[in-house]
């Protein structure tokens, strides 16, 4: 969430609102009702209208609109109705208010404004298009792989909008902006991966939506300026160099008032990258959702649990057979189920997230061993995380 440190919106809205925005994949403008605002969560309920047209002036302008019913897929005439950060994006205007068309609030939550998408996809339904519809202006990829097709001689490819890259080792900016120079929306994350030339996005003037996660190499000086971005509606850090995370943020937050969503969470310094770049918790140092203590503890038992694995797996020659190692590497992942177990009593932190990452962990440790050696030890995988399994209650 904005942390705001207002009372109220940044941008002026109340319940009964009516905004309106362009929808790209509609191609025409639509609108949507303000149903509530939270103050607890800053939050806004937006219930979707089912209404696309002209660029509206005044809610006159929508006719005699109702409320948005979704019967696609497996929709059985719900409303569209969720809840949102309370930042009315930049793009969306207010044209007026109504009479409420729906006063209870919406169980459900969404991140970012996601007003058209569902007319849009209820507009295909009704057409008898029954196919899931894929976002021909969108690509996800690895980093390898846009690494791959940066490096073919091509002319810019002006049709994507939106970029999502994962496991980013290294990334230029100035070849991913030469390529796509039209992005309204840049989502990059690695694991302690460098980004270098990122001041280069300076150049997307189209962009909307930026969302940078655990990568380095950028400073002061690649900041992202309002002046520049002049449509930027979001933008989000997460686990990035500490003096680019303060430069953005002093750059960013007059503009959450005109309508830009900031969410800066964990600056690192350089010195954290140095020390963290063999710990596979890291992610969860400054995570507001692992207590402090709980971060300490796991990282204790991480250590223990990954001596332990690599003294069974590494041994002399002479030593147990696969069934005695299987044994003793079930009793290992038993003492670190129950490790986790009065570790989660005591702070009650574990969820799905957390839950899966536990087995990754287990399963990096084996794969780590299994690189040093050059041989696949699935036993060793299965023993390990069977043993976890058979004593957890997280």
């Amino acid at each position: 969430m904005t942390k705001t440190g207002e009372a109220a919106p940044p941008r002026r809205i109340a319940a009964g609102d009516i905004v309106a925005v362009f929808c790209e994949q509609l191609g025409a403008w639509t609108a949507a009702q303000i149903t509530d605002v939270d103050t607890g969560s800053a939050t806004a309920g937006v219930l979707d209208l089912d209404w696309f047209g002209p660029e509206p002036e005044r809610v006159a302008d929508l006719g005699d609109v109702q409320p948005l019913r979704l019967s696609h897929h497996s929709w059985a005439g719900q409303i569209s109705h969720c809840n949102y950060d309370w930042v009315l994006p930049r793009g969306f205007k207010v044209i007026g208010s109504l009479p409420l068309f729906h006063e209870q609030r919406s169980n459900s939550y969404g991140g970012g404004w996601g007003v058209g998408q569902q007319l849009f996809l209820q507009r295909r339904w009704d057409e008898g298009l029954r196919d899931t519809w894929s976002d021909p202006h969108a690509m996800e990829c690895s980093g390898a792989d846009l690494n791959m097709l940066l490096e073919k001689t091509a002319e810019p490819d002006t049709d994507l909008r939106r970029l999502t890259v994962r496991e980013i080792e290294a990334l230029d900016g100035a070849r991913l902006v030469a390529r796509f120079p039209r992005l309204t929306s840049l989502s990059l994350s690695g694991a302690l991966g460098t980004f270098s030339g990122a001041g280069r996005l300076n150049e997307l003037s189209s962009l909307k939506r930026l969302s940078i996660r655990n990568l380095f190499g950028m400073g002061a000086s690649d900041c992202l300026l309002p002046s520049h971005a002049v449509a930027l509606e979001s933008l989000e850090l997460d686990s990035v160099p500490a003096e680019y995370a303060k430069a953005m943020g002093s750059a960013w937050r007059p503009e959450v008032a005109m309508g830009t969503y900031l969410d800066i969470r964990k600056p690192r310094k350089p010195e954290w990258v140095a020390e963290n770049r063999d710990n596979p918790f890291r992610e969860w140092d400054g995570d507001g959702h692992v207590p402090r203590g709980a971060y300490k503890k796991t990282l204790e038992y991480y250590k223990q649990t990954r001596d332990a694995v690599v003294a069974v797996l590494t041994g002399a020659p002479s030593g147990p057979s696969n069934t005695e190692q299987a044994s003793q590497l079930y009793e290992i992942g038993e003492r670190y189920g129950e490790a986790f177990n009065a570790l989660d009593v005591r702070y009650e932190f574990i969820e799905t997230i957390e839950r899966e990452h536990l087995f990754e962990v287990l399963d990096g440790i084996v794969a780590a061993v299994e690189a040093e050696l050059g041989t696949e030890l699935p036993w060793a995988r299965e023993s390990l995380a069977e043993g976890a399994d058979s004593v957890r209650d997280w």
